[in-house]
């Protein structure tokens, strides 16, 4: 199912082949996932930049506690590192989603 899912994604974003409209790419998903692909409200963006960035921290976190030894620093670097990146991170989802390339019209 996911393979299936992960190719149907596929085919759509490089518009490759027939997608029918009503039809959910991944099933249980809503049918007007399609109208949902063209805009994201900003609280969406907010979320998702959070979600990513405490998977992203941890990921800091540990491989800078490899490098240096050290849990303090590791910390230190993941708690600036978590702000700085989820910041970026939200500009660039405002920024992707205000341009029109790639998105069905």
């Amino acid at each position: 199912m996911l393979l299936h899912a992960s190719k149907r994604l596929f085919d759509r974003i490089f518009n490759r082949g027939p997608a029918a409209p009503d039809e959910p790419l991944i099933p249980g998903l809503k049918p007007d996932f399609e109208s949902d692909i063209r805009s994201e409200k900003p609280l969406r963006s907010i979320v998702k930049s959070i979600s990513w960035r405490i998977i992203g921290t941890m990921d800091t976190v540990f491989i800078s506690w490899l490098v240096t030894g050290e849990i303090k620093v590791a910390l230190s670097i993941g708690s600036v590192e978590l702000f700085t990146k989820m910041f970026l991170y939200f500009l660039h989802e405002r920024i992707w989603n205000a341009m029109s390339w790639g998105k069905n019209k």
